[in-house]
């Protein structure tokens, strides 16, 4: 499995399986009905492996597995498994590979195998480290390479130092990476494993790159590609020759006085990799040859023939069916198209580059990262790219109908941008059974306006959908500057003690509002939904200010994570039931929430319904009274806190916290009713400021949850004035025609007229997410 980017080329040495000789019970029968011995698969399996047939190498250890566990030969047993897992993991199934290897681990210890028990850890250890769980990979491969070093077995501890010097090397820690891949490859060589002993090389050579250390990388790279080249051909050799290739790439930049040479050299490896591919049919990765092949002459600026190498690296990746190569060769070859000027061709690339990945995306977000990078930072550029060149082509044609299209274009490719990134945040597929239940919202309302900000690195440009008709703004400001704006926003506006927030806000209404003003005041708009992006999600557009007033006094306000995930169906008044739940005691090093009690009353006295408070409030409660009634309202007055990752994210209970997972997995039976849950509130949230993660998680807990509609805060604020603002809500949402922004609208106006409540800490943190109606 070779992917792009720095430390995934790291990628990790073969581990060093030595096959152990001997009778495994019963065999396979071949298509003339002859016997095949375990063994052969076992070594049909290695020779498929080698070429890269990754599917065939996976059959073959299967059933050599299932053979050997029906005899009870445990150790041929842990040992195919071990293989399995390799296969298995370069296909992409990290779950399956992980399974595969806790039961060689479990299996090893039950039967005193610590050979393969060490084999089994160091494995788990780096796909430990592919999924970005840094601390538990370290941890075992460190429990493995002590297990070979009590065994002595020096050539497990060569390839287990080899892992570990990955593992440092993801983390960072470039001086004990390099040690670990010094002692792996003197170890490897003196054992003579020389392709163990060249990966090693290999990886303290990347890593010397990194670390700015040019002549110890060069030095390291060239030694490798010597000793590479007298291997035989084989799927690792390739391997080697392309990671060895990309290297020298980038050490390439750092050698000025050596620049052609070492580019040179860079090249003649990638030719190098693509002949021995070709020798052993490796389709897959012959594309990759081609493909870095082609971007070295686009380095060079020689963009007719980096389409030419690109188109090959196309055709090859679609022989050896790897859509996981053949996007990226898509989208060089929309950038290769549009450094030529054949817009409309590149537009196309684009598009197939993105319809490629579109399947495989969760796997790809998946890979060796230097820090566990979110879908956006891995992959988000292939969208941004496309967006922009979409917007570029509709400045230049001139017939308003196509321009608009390319518009409306631009904005379903961000759209499949955010869902992806909400897929990526709550790493489960909530977003695509959402999806099944949207409808064209730009329809729904003559008078709600849909503004849609996309952030580009040198302007931001906002689109905005109203009357049925799509408009483009250009903001000519920087992506860092306004991100650093924003954050400062953000920052002062939490603090109720002074106005130093005004400036600002009104600074971000003339970039973000004034623009729109005129379309706005044309069409007569009443409700603006944002879909804000980046940075843009860490701020209340409530508190923006035009020199006179508040955004929110002159607009009901309402954000989504996307359009695509917003079921626009309006409330059923006629059909509530609310569930209420409370905690109003200090739980778990929690502060109390002594309102809470009064917001609970209020809300039965309103809806009536059903109520889980203090003690009451516990998981297994919730659980049985979401079984047993169909609610409409489920109200949370507790704690809830929303990180960077959604592992982290959670409501507090009174004994416990209530995952984002979890909550999924509770309310999420809404989804299989006739009645949908309306509306989730959870007054006494937070986020960090500045971190637009932890935001992304919060604009789509209406998604996550299978809930229509979510009414959370960005931050926590007093507890009166949420209770005041909540309760106000509700009491306009019952006893008003009114929408849910509209009825949160002047609740928020409400708070805001009161003397000591008027700070926009106090209201402008409650935000109304998905559908606004």
């Amino acid at each position: 499995m070779l992917k792009c980017g720095f430390l995934k080329r790291l990628d990790y040495g073969p581990l060093v399986f030595i096959l152990i000789l001997g009778s495994g019970g019963l065999g396979f029968t071949n298509s003339s009905g002859e016997e095949i011995s375990p063994q052969t698969l076992m070594e049909d399996g290695s020779r498929h492996y080698q070429q890269g047939q990754l599917e065939q190498a996976t059959r073959s250890w299967t059933q050599a597995a299932q053979v050997y566990e029906n005899s009870g030969d445990h150790p041929h047993h842990i040992q195919a498994l071990i293989y399995l897992s390799r296969a298995v993991l370069d296909l992409g199934q990290y779950q399956r590979a992980q399974q595969l290897l806790r039961i060689a681990v479990q299996t090893a210890q039950e039967h005193t195998q610590p050979r393969l028990m060490a084999q089994a850890l160091s494995q788990l250890g780096m796909l430990h480290l592919i999924v970005g769980e840094l601390d538990s990979a370290l941890e075992i491969l460190q429990q493995g390479l002590k297990v070979s070093r009590e065994i002595e077995d020096r050539p497990l501890m060569a390839a287990i130092l080899n892992d570990l010097g990955n593992a440092h090397a993801v983390r960072q820690n470039d001086a004990e990476a390099i040690a670990a891949y010094t002692e792996s490859s003197i170890l490897a060589d003196s054992l003579d494993l020389q392709p163990l002993s060249i990966r090693a090389m290999i990886n303290a050579g990347l890593v010397e790159i990194r670390q700015q250390s040019a002549q110890n990388g060069k030095i390291h790279l060239q030694q490798a590609l010597e000793k590479t080249r007298q291997l035989p051909d084989s799927h690792e050799k390739v391997q080697n020759l392309l990671t060895i290739g990309m290297g020298l790439r980038d050490l390439s930049h750092q050698i000025s006085e050596e620049h052609a040479t070492v580019f040179t050299q860079a090249a003649e490896s990638y030719r190098e990799a693509i002949s021995s591919a070709k020798e052993i049919r490796d389709w897959k990765n012959e594309s990759y040859g081609w493909g870095f092949l082609g971007e070295l002459y686009e380095e060079g600026g020689r963009h007719e023939e980096a389409l030419q190498l690109t188109q090959l690296a196309i055709r090859t990746s679609q022989q050896g069916q790897a859509p996981e190569a053949l996007y990226r060769w898509e989208w060089n070859m929309g950038r290769h198209l549009k450094n030529l000027g054949r817009m409309d061709e590149a537009i196309s690339a684009y598009q197939r580059a993105i319809d490629t990945l579109q399947p495989i995306r969760q796997q790809l977000a998946v890979g060796l990262p230097q820090n566990p990078a979110s879908f956006r930072e891995s992959l988000g550029a292939l969208f941004f790219e496309t967006a922009a060149l979409l917007l570029q082509r509709a400045d230049e044609v001139t017939d308003a109908t196509r321009k608009e299209g390319l518009l409306f274009k631009t904005r379903d490719t961000i759209e499949a941008l955010k869902a992806a990134e909400l897929q990526d945040y709550f790493k489960d597929d909530c977003v695509e059974a959402n999806k099944g239940r949207i409808q064209a919202i730009d329809k729904v309302s003559t008078t709600t306006a849909i503004i849609y900000p996309i952030l580009f690195p040198d302007r931001m440009a906002v689109l905005m959908s109203l009357g049925g008709t799509m408009k483009k703004i250009t903001v000519p400001i920087q992506e860092r500057d306004l991100t650093e704006k924003i954050h400062l926003f953000r920052t002062l506006l939490e603090k109720r003690t002074t106005h130093q927030y005004l400036p600002h806000a009104q600074s971000l209404y003339d970039l973000l509002i004034r623009p729109l003003e005129p379309y706005l005041d044309e069409f007569g708009i009443q409700t603006l939904v944002f879909v804000p992006d980046g940075s843009l999600r860490t701020i209340p557009m409530g508190a923006l200010h035009d020199g006179e007033k508040f955004l929110i006094q002159t607009y009901a306000l309402a954000i989504t994570p996307g359009l695509t995930l917003t079921d626009a169906h309006p409330l059923d008044r006629e059909q509530i039931n609310l569930l209420s739940i409370g905690l109003s005691e200090g739980v778990q090093g929690f502060s109390p929430l002594p309102n809470t009690q009064q917001e609970v009353r209020e809300l039965q006295d309103l809806f009536g319904g059903k109520t889980l408070l203090n003690e009451d409030f516990r998981i297994p409660n919730l659980e049985q009274d979401l079984k047993e009634e169909n609610f409409t309202i489920i109200h949370i007055a507790s704690h809830g806190k929303f990180e960077n990752e959604a592992k982290n994210s959670f409501v507090l209970t009174y004994d416990n916290k209530l995952t984002m997972d979890h909550l999924r997995e509770l309310i999420g039976l809404f989804q299989f009713r006739q009645i949908p849950l309306d509306l989730l509130t959870l007054s006494a949230c937070e986020t960090a400021a500045g971190d637009d993660r932890s935001a992304l998680g919060l604009a789509g807990v209406a998604v996550k949850a299978g809930a229509r509609s979510a009414l959370a805060t960005l931050w926590f604020i007093n507890d009166q004035a949420s209770s005041n603002l909540v309760n106000q809500f509700y009491l306009r949402l019952k006893e008003t025609s009114l929408s849910k922004a509209q009825a949160l609208r002047e609740a928020q106006v409400a708070l805001l007229d009161h003397p000591i409540y008027r700070h926009p800490s106090y209201w402008a943190p409650f935000l109304l997410i998905n559908n606004w109606l």
